[in-house]
C-alpha cells in the first residue's frame, strides 16, 4: 500500500530537521566521549592538538588546526561528522511516518537528536553522560504533558509518568544484581525511555524493553561467534536501549 503524499511530505520535512540537528552533534559527541580514566572522566575542553574548544554544537573541526600555523594536525578532530546527520534524519523520518501529524511528533523530533548523541557517545567510550540522561528524564514527561493538552494526541500522559519510574526501577534492580552487566548510566537513561514508551501504554514499554534486550543479546552473540568478544567482554547497552525505545515507539505510534 502506497504512503499518502502528505505523510511523505511530513517525512521529508522531519528528515531535513534531523539532518540539520544531526549536523550540530559531532562537536558534542567528541567532547562527551571521554573515558573515565582520562582526567577522571571530565569532558574534553580542547582538540587533539591542545587548542581550546568553544561551544558544544557544530562540526568537529578546529580552526587553528586548519590554518597554516599548525601543520600535521587534521582540521577534523573526530570521526562521524556525516553519519550523525544521516542517522538522525533517518530516525526523524521514521518517527514522522509512524506518528503522522499528531502533537507528540514534535516531542519525538526534539528528543531524537539527544538519543542519537547518547548512542554515539556510549558506542565510543561506554558512557552515558549525566548532562544528557538526567535532563532527558525531566524534559521527556514535561514535553509530553504539553502534548497531552493539545487535541488529537494519541497517547496518555499518566502512563508516561508511570512508565519512567517503573522502567527505571527495573533497570535499577538489574544494576544492583549485576553492576558489571548493567551500568548506572543505563538506569538513568531508563527514566527517559520509560516516559517515552509509556506514552503509548504499558504494552509499548514491554515491547520496547524486550527489543532492547533482544537486540543487545543478538549483537553480543554475533561478536562471540565472530571471535571478537568473550563472555565477559563489556558491551555498551545504551545504544540498544535507544534502538529498542525507537522500535517500541514506532510500533506504538502505528497502533495508536
Amino acid at each position: 500500500m502506497s504512503t499518502p503524499p502528505d505523510d511523505l511530505t511530513l517525512a521529508v520535512v522531519a528528515a531535513l530537521w534531523g539532518a540539520a540537528t544531526g549536523a550540530l552533534l559531532p562537536r558534542a559527541a567528541y567532547r562527551f566521549a571521554t573515558p573515565w580514566e582520562e582526567a577522571d572522566g571530565a569532558w574534553r575542553t580542547d582538540c587533539p592538538a591542545g587548542h581550546p574548544l568553544r561551544g558544544w554544537l557544530g562540526r568537529a573541526r578546529c580552526a587553528r588546526c586548519a590554518g597554516p600555523a599548525e601543520p600535521g594536525f587534521p582540521a577534523r578532530y573526530a570521526p562521524g561528522g556525516v553519519r550523525l546527520p544521516v542517522v538522525t534524519a533517518a530516525v526523524c523520518a521514521a518517527l514522522a511516518l509512524a506518528t503522522g501529524l499528531r502533537p507528540e511528533l514534535a516531542v519525538w523530533l526534539v528528543l531524537a537528536p539527544v538519543g542519537v548523541l547518547l548512542a554515539a557517545v556510549d558506542l565510543r567510550v561506554h558512557r552515558l553522560p549525566d548532562p544528557l540522561t538526567l535532563p532527558l528524564a525531566a524534559v521527556a514527561p514535561a514535553l509530553l504533558g504539553c502534548a497531552a493538552l493539545l487535541p488529537e494526541h494519541a497517547g496518555r500522559w499518566t502512563t508516561a509518568l508511570l512508565g519512567a519510574p517503573a522502567l527505571g526501577a527495573c533497570y535499577l534492580l538489574l544494576h544492583l544484581v549485576n553492576p558489571g552487566g548493567m551500568a548506572f548510566g543505563d538506569v538513568k537513561l531508563a527514566l527517559g525511555a520509560g516516559a517515552v514508551l509509556g506514552w503509548y501504554g504499558r504494552s509499548t514499554v514491554v515491547l520496547g524493553t524486550f527489543a532492547a534486550f533482544l537486540s543487545g543479546a543478538l549483537y553480543a552473540g554475533v561478536l562471540v561467534v565472530a571471535g571478537r568478544a568473550g563472555r565477559k567482554t563489556a558491551v555498551p547497552f545504551g545504544p540498544f536501549m535507544l534502538a529498542g525505545t525507537l522500535a517500541g515507539l514506532l510500533m506504538g505510534a502505528y497502533a495508536a
